[in-house]
């Protein structure tokens, strides 16, 4: 179905209206060109231009449409009419010389296999001429030849006066798409287009999946003797007959989806996120701006493709054909030569939006000025990792998150999400805001899922929540603000002392606490100390005696129900002037 699903996007793209968002036809390829050789009609040159332009703090070559590249191993193959420096000039980058004499000579050889009618093109010949006088020391004199020979760079040609590349010219271009017909090739049904088609044996290269080999790796692919069934030992593409045609279509799609600066690809945690949509669609590229970061030039990007979101599903927008439109989010993981599946989900639109909406809600939560209103993923997945960095990030758990909300409002997050929250909690001794978003949404999507008559947790401090975890987590942070106020500029507090143990072991510490509470509010005045009396009474009143221990869950309950109450200490209470907050991620309809 994924492949299906790639193919069809590829045709779609295709017969783009805009052309620069076209993807090359069968036979063709997308490839980054740093150097252009530009030579005239008698293949003199004229200069190596340099088509790199800088983005950000990188140079980012200019792309080109050009012949499908040979899939490159151990051996010498060329790419015709494009390749590294040392296949066109022969020039030697590595201490290899007898080897790049060998590359040199097979990129000449691949020209001269061109059709009669292909070689009498005007473009092809100056590059013949060029590659007969070729002299090293004129291009030495060249600005940009030291970039070109330092990284080994991919050169191609262009013949003065022209727009396209050598290798763009139609003479060239045909000659090119009718050499990639074999006639040796096995014939079977794709399993694709279902339709007689010769057979690809060796798959291209997926490139862009974060933490998988830069030359790129294999979606598709066999190399054990278990995977060849049936005496396919040959040609390892019959075990899963595939059309060469359909696989340059769902390889060239995939390609074009995971390039540099997509808008329709996010990085979660180790899973490279890919979507797209069935028919054009507005939401097509929105999905990147809801659950990737800001831009720092904008940071309210992602609030306002969040509010577009669910503006469209309260008006109406989706319930008509494009609510019907099917969308594909598909995660891609590393896998030593391979790229695994790490999830795929197909749905409507409209259902799309939807869980994401009761993904925001699960979220949803008090919070600080200057905490996200609807946090990214990268954001969810750092707060939960060892000292907040990406490297740091728990395998599998950005991509276990993303599947378990596609999946629905029932399905449960994953339990490691929640031990990785409750663990820095503790470790760290700080429940903030996205740990305890975290933890909201995990224990929530468990009540559910377990059809549970326990209540679920509110967004704010909910009086009305007996469970003896949260009301323990209300009592530390309570006995935490009395002594704030009874020693002012205190460096540390009982949080930093007694956190871990309070929310694993409550019936060690808080006899102690409850002790050392009492010297505290002799320290305020009566009014504010008969206060704190009042809300500890309030707080205590269903619980009947300190467990002895909590379990994983209950620890959650416990941060919960500590962060609730320190936020309601210095939340505005409503009075007569205030309007009450509204969050739009309450609305499912």
């Amino acid at each position: 179905m994924i492949l299906q699903a790639l193919h069809d996007y590829y045709r779609r793209k295709c017969d783009d209206p805009d052309p620069a968002q076209r993807l090359p036809a069968f036979g063709l390829e997308q490839k980054e060109i740093p150097f252009i050789l530009e030579i005239d009609a008698e293949g003199e040159l004229l200069q190596l231009r340099d088509t790199r332009e800088l983005r950000g703090k990188k140079k980012v070559a200019q792309v080109f449409r050009v012949p499908m590249g040979v899939k490159k191993t151990s051996g010498v193959a060329a790419n015709l009419l494009w390749d590294t420096l040392e296949y066109v000039l022969g020039v030697d980058t590595k201490g290899k010389p007898e080897r790049v004499a060998e590359q040199h000579a097979a990129f000449r050889a691949r020209i001269a296999a061109l059709p009669e009618a292909a070689r009498e093109d005007a473009g092809l010949q100056a590059v013949l001429r060029f590659l007969q006088r070729l002299d090293v020391a004129q291009l030495e004199r060249q600005p940009a030849w030291d970039d070109a020979l330092e990284s080994n760079a991919v050169l191609s040609f262009r013949l003065h006066g022209d727009l396209d590349l050598v290798c763009q010219r139609p003479a060239v271009v045909q000659a090119a798409l009718n050499a990639t017909a074999d006639d040796d090739a096995p014939q079977a049904v794709c399993l694709v287009t279902g339709q007689q088609a010769p057979v690809e044996r060796l798959h291209a290269t997926i490139k862009g999946v974060w933490g998988a080999q830069t030359s790129g790796a294999n979606i598709v692919s066999f190399n054990a003797r278990s995977f060849e069934s049936y005496g396919k030992t040959e040609r390892q593409g019959e075990n899963a007959p595939v059309s060469r045609a359909a696989a340059f279509a769902y390889t060239t799609a995939l390609n074009h989806l995971l390039r540099k600066d997509s808008p329709q690809r996010i990085q979660v945690g180790d899973a490279s996120t890919v979507f797209w949509a069935e028919r054009a669609s507005d939401f097509e590229t929105s999905l990147a701006d809801i659950f990737g970061d800001p831009p720092k030039d904008d940071p309210d990007q992602g609030t306002r493709a969040v509010h577009a979101l669910f503006d469209a599903l309260r008006s109406g927008k989706l319930a008509g054909p494009e609510g019907e439109t099917r969308f594909h989010v598909l995660g891609l993981a590393p896998n030593a030569a391979r790229i695994s599946v790490r999830f795929h989900h197909c749905l409507p639109l409209r259902d799309l939006g939807r869980r994401i909406v009761q993904h925001f809600h699960d979220l949803e939560l008090i919070r600080g000025p200057h905490d996200p209103q609807y946090p990214s993923m990268f954001r969810l997945l750092t707060a939960v990792a060892l000292q907040g960095k990406a490297d740091n990030i728990p395998p599998n758990l950005g991509g276990a998150i993303v599947d378990a909300m596609l999946g629905g409002e029932n399905v449960p997050y994953p339990r490691l999400w929640l031990n990785a929250a409750v663990g820095r909690c503790r470790a760290e001794q700080n429940v903030n805001y996205l740990r305890a978003a975290a933890i909201k949404a995990c224990i929530n999507r468990h009540i559910r899922f377990r059809q549970s008559t326990e209540k679920e947790f509110l967004p704010m401090l909910d009086p009305d929540n007996t469970h003896a975890a949260y009301r323990l987590g209300r009592l530390f942070a309570v006995l935490e603000k009395a002594q704030e106020e009874a020693s002012p500029g205190l460096n540390a507090t009982i949080r930093d002392r007694y956190y871990g143990a309070a929310s694993s072991t409550p019936v060690a510490v808080f006899t102690t606490l409850l002790r050392l509470k009492n010297a505290h509010l002799k320290k305020l005045n009566p009014g504010r100390a008969q206060w704190f009396e009042k809300l500890l009474a309030e707080v205590l009143g269903p619980v009947a005696d300190f467990p002895a221990h909590l379990a994983l869950p209950d620890q959650g309950r416990f941060a919960l129900g500590y962060y609730h109450q320190r936020q309601d200490f210095y939340s505005k209470k409503p009075g007569a002037n205030d309007t009450p907050d509204t969050h739009p991620a309450g609305d499912l309809a």
